[in-house]
């Protein structure tokens, strides 16, 4: 696995000018960032050792280094998923990836379900706990370079950022969620019980990525700040039938706000 890894690491090395502190995740529909990047380097996920490939819609498959105003950010326009087909090392690959490159700040965005009554489409949610029910990324042989082999997950989304971001809010005057996302395997869409039952647990919103990311990130002792894209509602009376296409055009409405709120994260 540390072979692996140390692999892509050098390679990425070798081809971006300066190795950044600060690494964004755009999930679907969310791309718009990229727009007000500039960019140095740009890396197809295909040429990195290692380093699966995104097959899904609305995921471009690169890696990009370059600057968001005068910060220094890693940008991987689109991820993998369990639901692809992946393993679970495999999907938090780039993460081990980020760790050994020396990535302290790890900001990640998502399209996902509503279950809050609360919450309207085109919402935006900060991240201030999730559940996972999909496959736990850190089974299986353990590397300490890595971090602790049972990691303390009480505060798993930084308080710092978690305060930052509605700083960032107020001063954009953006209104956002906070909640509770759902890590589910997909790729299927929840079923009207489904949604009642992960409501019932806790859930304020559901998706098919993020929470893998964020725990291998939080092993890994880098700070995470995440956010979802509401895209549709799980809510009792407003669930209607849903196509992946339609998540697309949901995440892309709200891009322009995120996108703002992402680079006073990391800019500001």
């Amino acid at each position: 696995m540390l072979k692996a890894i140390n692999e892509a690491v050098s390679f990425i090395r070798e081809q971006i000018k300066e190795t950044p502190e600060t690494a964004v995740i755009l999930g679907t529909g969310l791309g718009k960032i990229v727009d007000h990047l500039s960019v140095d380097c740009a890396i197809d996920y295909s040429t990195i050792p290692h380093f699966p490939v995104s097959t899904v819609e609305g995921h471009a498959g690169r890696l990009l280094s370059g600057k968001l105003n005068e910060t220094r950010v890693l940008v991987m326009q689109g991820r993998f998923h369990y639901y692809e087909g992946y393993s679970m090392e495999e999907v938090i690959f780039p993460i081990r990836v980020m760790k050994l490159l020396g990535i302290k700040t790890l900001v990640v965005s998502n399209a996902a379900g509503g279950m809050n009554p609360e919450f309207e489409i085109g919402d935006i949610m900060v991240i201030n706990d999730h559940i996972n029910l999909m496959p736990n990324p850190l089974i299986g042989k353990h590397a300490t370079e890595l971090g602790e082999r049972f990691p303390d997950m009480s505060q798993t989304y930084d308080p710092v950022l978690l305060q930052k971001s509605r700083d960032r809010a107020k001063e954009l005057g953006i209104t956002i969620r906070e909640g509770c996302y759902v890590g589910v395997t997909g790729p299927t869409l929840e079923t009207p019980k489904e949604y009642e039952y992960l409501r019932i647990i806790g859930g304020d919103a559901v998706g098919m990525s993020t929470v893998p990311e964020v725990i291998a990130a939080h092993q890994s002792g880098i700070r995470v700040f995440a956010v979802s894209v509401i895209t549709d509602l799980g809510v009792p009376g407003k669930i209607q039938k849903l196509t992946h296409k339609d998540v697309i055009k949901a995440a892309e409405r709200t891009a322009p706000k995120l996108t703002s709120l992402i680079i006073k994260m990391v800019a500001g």
